[in-house]
């Protein structure tokens, strides 16, 4: 089994960014009003005090995992000649905004600020002919959607005095990504190690790290499972307990030949040699103790 992890080209922020734009100054001039721009950057006294328009302005101030849409199990999806592969499930992210409206008349702002609102309600998920750059081919697998939440605090006029501007009436939005793991783990019809190298996208060789799952199994002079057996590699620190079918695992393991010792809890004790990668290790603990390579 080999476990690969490509890192992503992500751009999914900036995409949700132009995405609310769209969505907002379309259904903005379908009810009059026109020739409103739609901002991100911080509502600062600064900022606002270079407004020459009507301006709907959504800051970016908080990002989360959600907890409530959090998946755990890889999909796994078969091959042709019993190979396979398990794919790693996304991290879905909330974005938060603090969305505000900025007019010279106080009506107005109110105005606008309802039909944002309104605008908002209305898209539990984000309609597919308005989402820009990736985020389009995101929606095969994952629907964005939003909705028009609770604050993260009940702080707001500290939120203002963060950013440094005037306080102001406000609407938090939420907005659910995926972000996608890149991590695909490819079987054979045999496990035997498993490989992960980390990579960055088109990033130099010097980026690329390899690490190895390694494992095997102990058993006694019999052929009996050993349960709870200690197995370490002390050079590099690692140790790890048999479970009741003998098997035992490691995790990030670098590439080289490394001692392994297993202890039972009755006491036998045998070492062997590990070459990563490479086949697993079969252990035999007892009198007729070994270590046999598969």
């Amino acid at each position: 089994m080999t476990l690969v992890v490509s890192v992503p080209l992500n751009t999914m922020l900036a995409d949700l960014d132009e995405t609310l734009r769209a969505l907002l100054k379309r259904e903005l001039e379908r009810h009059g009003f026109d020739g409103v721009e739609v901002a991100f950057d911080a509502p600062a006294r600064e900022w606002s005090g270079q407004l020459s328009a009507p301006t709907v302005n959504l800051f970016l101030y908080d990002l989360r995992e959600s907890q409530d849409a959090r998946p755990v199990e890889w999909k796994h999806i078969r091959g042709q000649n019993g190979s396979s592969r398990d794919v790693r499930p996304p991290m879905i992210m909330e974005c938060s905004y603090a969305v505000t409206a900025w007019t010279q008349a106080v009506e107005d702002e109110h105005r606008l600020l309802s039909q944002v609102l309104a605008v908002l309600f209305a898209f539990p998920q984000l309609p597919e002919d308005i989402l820009q750059g990736r985020l389009a081919a995101m929606t095969a697998t994952h629907t964005i959607s939003g909705k028009v939440g609770a604050a993260k605090s009940d702080g707001k006029a500290d939120f203002w005095s963060a950013v440094g501007g005037q306080y102001k009436a406000s609407l938090d939005y939420v907005a659910q990504l995926a972000c996608e793991a890149g991590t695909v783990s490819e079987r054979g019809q045999e496990v035997r190690t498993q490989s992960m190298t980390t990579q960055l996208k088109d990033g130099p060789a010097s980026t690329i790290l390899e690490l190895h799952r390694f494992g095997g199994t102990i058993a006694d002079g019999e052929g009996a499972p050993v349960a709870n057996a200690w197995i370490t590699i002390p050079s590099l620190g690692l140790w790890t307990a048999s479970k009741a079918d003998g098997r035992f695992i490691f995790d990030r393991v670098a590439p080289g030949e490394h001692e392994l010792v297993a202890r039972t809890v009755a006491g036998d004790e045998i070492s062997a040699t590990a070459k990563i990668p490479g086949s697993r290790i079969d252990l035999v603990v007892g009198e007729k103790a070994k270590a046999k390579r598969k």
